[in-house]
């Protein structure tokens, strides 16, 4: 069985294990409304794949940026 980390993360919550705020994110708009919810001075920005390696390959992108949430989310 395959799981993103954001279903991982839900099942986790599910069953009271802590895990970090975030939220499954499909447009680049809603990354924008999603980063203006938060109050965090970082942003983590992960793209959803069924493969290890996603940082090095460049699908993890980190930012202090507000602004630049919605560019990171559409690359």
């Amino acid at each position: 069985m395959n799981v993103h980390e954001f279903q991982a993360k839900q099942l986790f919550a599910q069953f009271g294990v802590p895990v970090p705020r975030g939220k499954e994110i499909t447009s680049p708009e809603t990354a924008t409304a999603w980063a203006n919810e938060l109050n965090t001075p970082v942003f983590v920005v992960k793209a959803q794949i069924h493969a290890g390696g996603r940082g090095k390959a460049g699908g993890v992108k980190i930012t202090k940026d507000k602004g630049a949430v919605a560019g990171l989310a559409k690359e």
